[in-house]
This record gives C-alpha cells, structure tokens and sequence, in this order.
C-alpha cells in the first residue's frame, strides 16, 4: 500500500494500524470531519471489516482492525473519506487547511489538487493476545495520555466506551 515500508504481514489477520493527516493538520477537531470517518468504518463493517479498537484524536486515528482483503479495505477507507472530507472542507471554505494540504501535498501526487492522508497505515501484526491488549489499552489511553481527558471512556470518539460496558458511536468487536 503507498510508497511506506511498512507492509500488512497477512492481511486477513488483526493489525494495529495508524492513519495520519498530512503534515499532522488538525481536521477532527467538529463532529461532521469525524462522522465522514466514522460512516466509513460502518460501511466497511457492513461488508466484513471488524473493528477492535478505535480512537479518532484531531489529526490522527489508531484502529485494530482485521479484514479478508485489510489492504485492499483501508485503502478503501482512505481514498473515500479524503475525497469526502476535501469536498467538506470546500463546501465549508475551511480555506487554510485547503491550502495546507494542497502545499504539503508530495511531488508525485500530481493528478490532484490536494493529498489528505499520509502515506501508508503502519499496519503492525497482532501476534498474541498480550499484544492485542496493549495495542487496544494504548489506543484508549491515547487521549488521556495528551490530557484531554481523565479517563478513556470520557473520549467520545473511541471505543473505550464499548469496552466500558457503554454505548459507543461505532460497534467494536471485543472478543478476538
């Protein structure tokens, strides 16, 4: 996937994965940028995306997630929600940030006006449950760690309420 060096191990098995905005701009920072996120994970997990873990910070999203094609899937998903949420910031004259990602966008990119995403997802392989439970605790603590909040299930954009016992905004698989 994209010019990274990080590859998916077996894309069909469970990866920690990392997908940053270009040049870590802050576009999550209203609820309709993270909806376009967030209907792109329920459409993928309509068509057999599971979803473990997910925190979605202002420039960033962590997920644990785990696919036939993963790949191919978040490929999918970042492809989609770029050309969504760039229609978004148009259509709202978020000019600044337009013209950020259209001056940070790399050379190669040239049949677009703007690049969202960086490169790649850093697709890391869930080798055992150890790793799994570290990997889900590091994405739930991500957001207390940066001291927007005391307690991970306090981050509405995370799935540290399902595992909380509470309603979250995306159905999670919590059992691997």
């Amino acid at each position: 996937m994209g010019r990274s060096r990080y590859e998916f191990t077996d894309p069909s098995l469970p990866h920690f994965m990392t997908v940053t905005v270009l040049h870590w701009i802050p576009v999550f920072t209203r609820p309709d940028t993270v909806n376009i996120v967030l209907d792109s994970l329920r459409h993928l997990s309509a068509e057999g995306l599971k979803v473990y873990a997910y925190v979605i910070l202002e420039n960033h999203l962590h997920l644990v997630a785990q696919s036939p094609q993963l790949d191919r899937d978040m490929a999918r998903f970042k492809s989609y929600t770029a050309k969504q949420l760039i229609v978004f910031l148009g259509e709202n004259n978020v000019k600044t940030i337009l013209d950020q990602l259209a001056f940070y966008k790399k050379a190669h990119k040239i049949d677009r006006g703007y690049q969202f995403w960086q490169e790649g997802v850093h697709p890391e392989l869930i080798q055992s449950d150890p790793m799994m439970r570290q990997k889900v605790d590091y994405i739930h603590q991500n957001p207390v760690k940066r001291g927007y909040v005391d307690k991970p299930e306090h981050w509405r954009y995370s799935s540290a309420r399902n595992y909380a016992g509470e309603d979250g905004l995306l159905d999670v698989c919590k059992l691997w």
